[in-house]
């Protein structure tokens, strides 16, 4: 341990404590925390991605400290997964007949139970920034027509056996995660979808992320 430098670029003195080393949920939790601040306007693209290689390689917690030391504090569920004030809800029920589209976008804080009662309208539900209070969040659906997708990210499962399927098509896309990141959330389908399709799959690449061949979301190793 004698060639380790602190983050001032000192090396520690003999009577030194040593740095705490971090692992791979304190860099998630990081990883959360600069997510959450770009998307209020408090860095900018190239600030987060500099951040974001910065978090993926550190090797103490005061390495991850300064890297998060000028934004406000967020505060980090257990799972790694940044907590609201709000409370999860119980219970959600969406109504929708013959209308526009159904989307739940962003920061959203995830129900306990989700009830899908919708005719002919498109629904999306995008797990990539959602506030995750609890590990398995039941969908019940019932629902004809158009397309239900579901939006995932490394962590997020979706288990579709629950779900009977009526001259409906699925397209079930795994999002690739690595083995040794956890699930923190287990999405269960249950109930009946009629006509149209159901899509599970991982976010799309921005234009930068596939020019420069890198994942929708980095690796946490």
């Amino acid at each position: 341990m004698s060639g380790d430098v602190s983050p001032t670029g000192k090396r520690p003195g003999p009577g030194s404590a040593p740095e705490l080393r971090a692992s791979h949920a304190d860099r998630d939790r990081v990883v959360d925390v600069l997510r959450i601040a770009a998307g209020d306007g408090l860095l900018t693209a190239d600030e987060l991605d500099e951040r974001l290689e910065a978090a993926l390689s550190a090797r103490t917690l005061s390495e991850l400290a300064l890297l998060t030391a000028d934004l406000p504090a967020v505060s980090i569920a257990a799972d790694g997964t940044a907590a609201e004030a709000a409370e999860a809800k119980d219970l959600v029920r969406i109504e929708q007949v013959f209308s526009g589209a159904v989307e739940r976008t962003g920061r959203w804080v995830l129900p306990r139970r989700l009830e899908l009662a919708v005719t002919w309208c498109d629904v999306t539900l995008d797990f990539t920034e959602a506030v995750i209070t609890q590990d398995t969040l039941r969908i019940d659906v019932a629902m004809a027509g158009k397309s239900l997708t579901l939006v995932t990210r490394p962590g997020v499962e979706v288990d579709v056996d629950g779900l009977t399927l009526v001259h409906c098509k699925l397209r079930h896309r795994r999002s690739g995660t690595p083995p040794d990141v956890p699930t923190t959330l287990r999405v269960e389908l249950v109930g009946q979808k009629a006509h149209g399709r159901v899509v599970v799959r991982p976010p799309r690449r921005t234009f930068w992320q596939w020019l420069l061949r890198r994942p929708a979301f980095p690796s946490a190793g």
